[in-house]
C-alpha cells in the first residue's frame, strides 16, 4: 500500500489533505475530532460543498480493507449530521471519486457533500 501511496501522491509528505489535517494549511473547518476532519471545499461546486477526510492517509476507497470499516462508518455517519448543521436538512448529495478514471484529483480518501437543488446541476 505504501508503494501505491507514493506513486499516486508523490509521497505522503506531499499530500495536501495530510497537510490540512496536520494544521499546516489553513482551512474553513466544519468538524474535527481525533480521526476525521471536515472542511469547506476551496473550489465549491454548489452553494454548500464540504469534504470529510480521515486524518490518517488512505489513498482511496479502493485501498480500504476490512481494517478500515470503523473509519468508513464514522465518515458516513457524520455526513447527515454535518449536512444538517450546514443547512442541508432537505437533502444533499455525496460522492467519493476513486482513482484517476473516477475523477479523483487528490489521492487521499475524501467524501464530497454537496447542496443539491432541483434548479442546480448535481455534480
Amino acid at each position: 500500500v505504501i508503494t501505491m501511496q507514493v506513486e499516486q501522491t508523490g509521497g505522503i509528505a506531499d499530500c495536501i489533505f495530510c497537510k490540512i489535517a496536520a494544521g499546516e494549511i489553513p482551512t474553513r473547518k466544519v468538524y474535527e475530532d481525533d480521526a476525521v476532519l471536515a472542511f469547506h471545499d476551496v473550489n465549491p461546486k454548489a452553494e454548500v460543498h464540504f469534504l470529510l477526510i480521515p486524518k490518517q492517509h488512505v489513498v482511496s476507497l479502493a485501498h480500504c480493507s476490512a481494517d478500515d470499516e470503523a473509519m468508513l462508518g464514522q465518515l458516513m455517519l457524520l455526513v447527515p449530521r454535518l449536512a444538517a448543521e450546514q443547512g442541508l436538512s432537505n437533502g444533499f448529495k455525496t460522492a467519493i471519486n476513486t482513482g484517476r478514471g473516477g475523477g479523483q484529483e487528490v489521492f487521499h480518501l475524501h467524501v464530497h457533500v454537496y447542496a443539491c437543488r432541483i434548479d442546480w446541476p448535481c455534480y
